[in-house]
């Protein structure tokens, strides 16, 4: 058998396929079909876990072939998972009645916060009980989105090892996604159950791609 080390794929190899990923996913910004609850705190929760419950089952599928053919499937499923996460951070803010606040930071944070908090350090600021978001020029969100890469690039590693013990290793994915989707939710409801506020946007923006 072929050493797991030798068959490593470019998302582990090369964090620009990931850094990329990761500046498409929040350049865009999910419609959501959701209305505005009366208690979005329990919607929250509803949509958070039928998320997790649906991440779990994308990755335990997407890691079920054995060996190297597992290799292959480790950036879909990342991307599967985040389009999964995406969705729910935007169906979050739309039962809070804050859809039309959800913007690049917001996405940014919400996604990835827990993933490298370091990163962050510049895109938003805590003033009192208020959670401020500063806007960041696309040369910032791109050191972002390379820094959370190179952290989900060394977690595929292990992810991409499971994929050598097929059963055992769909399990331990699948429950990896779904407490990583149960963080990015907790990080969304955090932010939307409570005040925030974001910089206004300069009258003329060259900084690169916006979420629409």
């Amino acid at each position: 058998m072929p050493k797991p080390s030798s068959q490593l794929p470019a998302v582990i190899s090369d964090h620009s396929r990931v850094t990329q990923a990761i500046l498409d996913f929040v350049s865009q910004i999910p419609d959501s079909d959701v209305a505005g609850s009366r208690d979005p705190a329990r919607e929250a929760q509803r949509l958070a876990n039928r998320a997790a419950q649906r991440a779990a089952l994308t990755a335990s599928t997407l890691a079920l072939p054995p060996g190297p053919l597992g290799w292959i499937t480790l950036l879909p499923e990342v991307i599967a998972i985040w389009k999964i996460q995406a969705q729910m951070v935007s169906d979050i803010a739309a039962a809070y009645g804050q859809h039309s606040q959800l913007g690049r930071e917001q996405m940014l944070w919400c996604l990835f916060r827990h993933t490298a908090a370091q990163a962050f350090r510049d895109l938003a600021v805590r003033v009192g009980d208020r959670l401020f978001f500063r806007r960041i020029t696309y040369t910032v969100v791109e050191r972002i989105a390379r820094t959370v890469g190179v952290k989900v690039s060394q977690r595929a590693v292990g992810s991409g090892l499971a994929r050598w013990l097929p059963m055992v290793g769909a399990a331990g994915v699948g429950a990896y996604a779904y407490y990583d989707t149960g963080q990015v939710a907790r990080t969304t409801i955090a932010l939307f159950s409570a005040p925030f506020a974001t910089e206004p946007a300069a009258p003329t923006d060259t900084s690169g791609p916006t979420a629409g």
